[in-house]
């Protein structure tokens, strides 16, 4: 592996990564407290990548370091599950796995709801998702259905529809997510608790 390579090869990446998730470089900026003329020269090449600059910004964008230093793949298919927690409009923290490792058309999560009972509020974005109930009864609200799933149970629906899901129960419920890129910022954009 040629170092200069490498480390000519992490601008470019950096500004992929950032552009596939549609955040700016002020979005960047605020999340992560580098300014955002340092977040430019990084991905200009004109600035030469250092981990106090790359950790926060690999945490940002939710990836391993190593996808955006360009590491050699070390042959561990096991996908290395850091648990995230956002806090949503409605006031509840949701508990996010993230089960696929590189950014592309589809997203796979684990999602933890918690059994806080709230005033849902429907949001709609571009995108299409699918979920299956892992453990726990979820409510969904889709449009004008309101519809609760069980332990098995799956649906699908187009994001642009009004929609809102949480406990049916008061207990924590469970769900496997997949969705696309669009979807993937609307529902993990918002600023980690960390």
């Amino acid at each position: 592996m040629d170092l200069a390579s490498t480390l000519a090869d992490v601008g470019p990446r950096l500004k992929r990564v950032r552009s596939e998730r549609g955040v700016t470089l002020a979005d960047l900026s605020e999340i992560t407290g580098i300014s955002k003329s340092t977040l430019s020269r990084l991905e200009s090449g004109q600035r030469k990548p250092s981990l106090e600059l790359l950790l926060p910004i690999a945490q940002a964008h939710q990836v391993p370091l190593d996808e955006l230093v360009g590491a050699p793949e070390v042959g561990d298919p096991r996908v290395r599950i850091a648990p995230r927690q956002f806090k949503q409009r409605d006031g509840r923290t949701i508990t996010v796995l993230p089960l696929t490792r590189h950014p592309g058309t589809l997203q796979a999560f684990k999602m933890i709801i918690p059994g806080t009972r709230c005033e849902p509020e429907q949001m709609t974005h571009e995108g299409f998702e699918w979920l299956y109930v892992l453990s726990g009864r979820l409510r969904m609200l889709l449009a004008d259905k309101d519809v609760v799933l069980s332990v098995g149970e799956a649906a699908e629906f187009d994001t642009r529809l009004p929609h809102w899901f949480g406990s049916a129960d008061g207990r924590p419920v469970e769900i496997l997510s997949l969705f696309g890129k669009q979807g993937e910022r609307m529902h993990l954009r918002a600023r980690s608790k960390q």
